[in-house]
C-alpha cells in the first residue's frame, strides 16, 4: 500500500492535457494568421477587437452584396449524408480522412468572401477577402459614407484595403513592388502620389529607407510620376506587421480623411473650418477691395488706392480668424 502512494501523487487531473492543448493554440480562428500572399482589409479599432470583427462582417457583407450580389453557398454540406459515411465503416482510416476533408471544404465555403485572421498586432483586425477587389469595395463604402454622412460603425476607426502582401524585408519588397505598382504608375499610366508608412511589432525596417526605395521604383516606372504631399491622386499605403508587409494604392486618401470611418461622416462645415485659408482668403482679396473702390470712386485716384490697401487688410484678417 505504501508503494502505491507515490504513484497516486503523480496522477494528473483529467482536464490537464486538454487545457494544455488549448493554451498552445494561437489566437485567431483555427490558427489562421496574416501571411504573405493574402489580400484583404486591414482595420484598426480601439480596444474591442471582437466587436470590431462583428462590425466589419456586417458592413462588408452589406456593401459586398450590393456590389457583387449575395454570396452563394453550395449545397455540398447538405449532401454530406449519413449514407456516404456508412460505405467506409469497415475502413476507419479512410472514413476519418474523408470526414476531415469534408469539414475543411464546408468551412472554406462558409468563409469564402470574408474571413477574419490573426493580424499579429493589438487593436488591428485583418479580414481576408476572396473573389472581390478590396480597394474598390472600401472606396465604395467610404464614398457612400462621405456623401450621406451616415455613421455606420462605433469601434472601427480606419479601414484600409490591402491589395497585396509580401515579406517585410527590403529586397522582397523591392522585387514585389516593381510589378505591383505597374497598374497605376507604369507608362503610359502616371499620377501624383505620396507614401504613408506604419510599422507594428517590427524594428528591423527603416521608415526613411522604405519610402526612399519605393518612391524610386514609382519614379522608374514613369518619370512623369510626381510626389504631392498635399492632395495626391494616389496614396501608397505601407503597413508592416511583424514580418509581413501589406500594400495598397488608394484614391481620395485626403478627401476620405485617411480612410477613417469616424472622420469621413463629419459635416462639410467642419471641413471648411479645417481649411479656412483656401476659402476665406481668396474671397476677402477679391470681393472686399472691389467694394472699397466703388465707395471711393469719386475721390482722387491715389487716395482710393491707399484707402483700399489700408481697409482691405483688417477685413481679410477678420475673415481668417472666424
Amino acid at each position: 500500500m505504501a508503494a502505491a502512494e507515490p504513484g497516486a501523487r503523480k496522477r494528473r487531473p483529467k482536464g490537464h492535457f486538454a487545457a494544455a492543448g488549448r493554451a498552445k493554440r494561437p489566437r485567431g480562428g483555427g490558427g489562421r494568421q496574416l501571411e504573405a500572399g493574402m489580400r484583404g482589409i486591414l482595420i484598426t479599432c480601439n480596444m474591442n477587437e471582437r466587436k470590431c470583427v462583428g462590425e466589419a462582417y456586417s458592413l462588408l457583407g452589406e456593401y459586398g452584396d450590393l456590389l457583387y450580389g449575395p454570396e452563394q453557398f453550395s449545397d455540398h454540406e447538405e449532401r454530406l449524408s449519413g449514407s456516404d459515411r456508412e460505405e467506409d465503416e469497415d475502413d476507419v482510416e479512410a472514413a476519418l480522412k474523408k470526414e476531415v476533408g469534408q469539414i475543411r471544404a464546408s468551412t472554406e465555403q462558409k468563409l469564402r468572401r470574408f474571413q477574419s485572421v490573426e493580424s499579429g498586432a493589438n487593436n488591428v483586425v485583418f479580414i481576408r477577402t476572396q473573389g472581390i477587389e478590396p480597394e474598390n469595395l472600401v472606396h465604395h463604402i467610404l464614398k457612400d459614407m462621405h456623401t450621406t454622412k451616415k455613421k455606420k460603425t462605433r469601434v472601427i476607426l480606419r479601414m484600409l484595403p490591402i491589395s497585396g502582401t509580401c515579406k517585410a524585408f527590403m529586397e522582397d519588397m523591392k522585387k514585389y513592388t516593381e510589378t505591383f505598382f505597374e497598374p497605376w504608375f507604369k507608362a503610359p499610366n502616371k499620377g501624383t502620389f505620396q507614401i504613408v508608412y506604419k510599422a507594428r511589432n517590427n524594428s528591423h525596417m527603416s521608415r526613411e529607407e522604405v519610402i526612399k526605395e519605393l518612391a524610386g521604383i514609382v519614379g522608374s516606372l514613369n518619370p512623369e510620376n510626381k510626389v504631392d504631399l498635399n492632395n495626391p491622386q494616389y496614396t501608397v499605403v505601407v503597413e508592416i506587421i511583424k514580418t509581413v508587409c501589406c500594400l495598397s494604392v488608394v484614391r481620395d486618401y485626403v478627401l476620405f480623411r485617411k480612410y477613417n470611418l469616424q472622420e469621413v461622416v463629419k459635416s462639410n462645415k467642419e471641413d471648411t473650418q479645417q481649411n479656412p485659408s483656401s476659402l476665406t482668403e481668396e474671397n476677402s482679396k477679391v470681393v472686399k477691395p472691389e467694394t472699397e473702390e466703388e465707395k471711393s470712386s469719386k475721390e482722387v485716384k491715389q487716395e482710393n488706392k491707399n484707402q483700399g490697401e489700408i481697409e482691405a487688410g483688417p477685413k481679410g484678417n477678420d475673415a481668417l480668424t472666424v
